[in-house]
């Protein structure tokens, strides 16, 4: 599955393409370089399923958590890490990856995720964000059924 958007109304629509197949302990990985769209695609898909918090970058505090998507959906919290500081699996392992990896009522995003590969599960979702201009971007995603 993939798409060139040339704006964010694309995008958007694209996201809410995602949130629709996503279900409860997925996992999503996404790759890409500083401003390519990884955090506004969060809050995109955040935000097309029923969920009211505004979607911070996680950066400096690793990990935020999102709750309350509307009530006819299974998925019933966001987690949201960045793993851009994380330097090893030392790190990775203190974090509690293996927590956030086991979480059944929710969906877990990971920026950055090439310092946990080693954790992820083969059924990982993976979308990679290309940058081709200053507001279009290439999107794959690989392993959503």
């Amino acid at each position: 599955m993939e798409i060139v958007a040339a704006n964010t109304k694309q995008t958007r629509k694209f996201a809410e393409e995602i949130a629709a197949k996503l279900k409860p302990g997925n996992i999503v990985a996404l790759y890409g370089d500083l401003g390519a769209g990884k955090t506004t695609f969060v809050s995109m898909v955040t935000k097309a399923l029923g969920f009211s918090d505004r979607v911070q970058s996680p950066t400096f505090v690793v990990s935020r958590i999102y709750s309350g998507g509307n009530s006819t959906s299974e998925i019933k919290y966001i987690h949201h890490l960045d793993l851009y500081r994380m330097q090893d699996s030392t790190d990775i392992k203190d974090l509690g990856i293996d927590d956030y990896l086991s979480q059944p009522d929710s969906v877990v995003f990971i920026e950055w995720p090439e310092v946990a590969e080693k954790y992820l599960p083969e059924k990982t979702i993976r979308i990679f964000f290309e940058i081709l201009s200053e507001n279009e971007r290439k999107i794959h995603v690989q392993n959503l059924h």
